[in-house]
């Protein structure tokens, strides 16, 4: 469920601090675990490392991320392939297609 349009969006104040304290052309990477916080005018041009739960992925923050929250950007699972059956067979017939058309030139 959404935060209530009364409330306004919810911004990490601690972040801004950061922000505040910064120049624009300083490439420092400000490290946050706040992955609800949604992205403001004010952080474009920074970079930011949101925390997935393992390691701080960077993230430059530029103008279309503005509203997003910053979790959004650091995913915190790692997709590896659907596995099963259907799909070694389907693998072992791609390789067999590029092993001919190899063996062919």
């Amino acid at each position: 469920m959404p935060r209530s349009l009364k409330k306004g969006p919810y911004i990490d104040e601690k972040l801004l601090k950061k922000i505040s304290k910064l120049k624009k052309e300083d490439k420092t990477i400000i490290k946050t675990w706040s992955r609800a916080c949604v992205i403001c005018p004010e952080m474009v041009g920074y970079t930011f490392g949101v925390h997935n739960g393992k390691e701080f992925m960077p993230i430059y923050i530029t103008e279309d991320m503005v509203g997003h929250k910053l979790g959004e950007f650091s995913p915190t699972t790692k997709f590896i392939r659907h596995g099963g059956k259907m799909q070694r067979q389907q693998e072992t017939k791609v390789k067999q297609k590029e092993s001919e058309k190899a063996s062919k030139s």
